[in-house]
């Protein structure tokens, strides 16, 4: 991906988060960074990562979408949700998804 596509998209998502969450600007920008990120190092490895969950309750993930890993897929009529990041759990071996507004750190 080209730096302006790139820098394009973390302001997009930071601007979700600002309409639809209320989030300030700066607030915005730091969780679309880390959602942008950790989409990256998904793409190319597990990566452990923490987010809330709707309850309130924080959880520690395993995840990634690197081809290697991922089984195929034939579900491919899903609508999109641009809210959601969708991501497999390499400990129960099924996709999961969490807001991403609520991605809490990476590790």
């Amino acid at each position: 991906m080209k730096t302006r596509e790139f820098l394009s998209e973390v302001m997009q998502l930071a601007w979700q988060f600002v309409k639809r969450n209320g989030y300030s600007m700066s607030e915005a920008l730091k969780v679309a960074w880390s959602n942008l990120r950790l989409k990256k190092a998904m793409s190319k490895k597990i990566v452990k990562f923490y987010f809330q969950k709707v309850d309130g309750s924080i959880r520690e993930a395993f995840g990634t979408l690197s081809d290697n890993i991922v089984p195929a897929t034939s579900g491919e009529n899903r609508k999109r949700n641009d809210t959601v990041q969708t991501y497999f759990d390499t400990e129960r071996q099924e996709w999961r998804c969490f807001k991403k507004a609520n991605l809490l750190s990476i590790n």
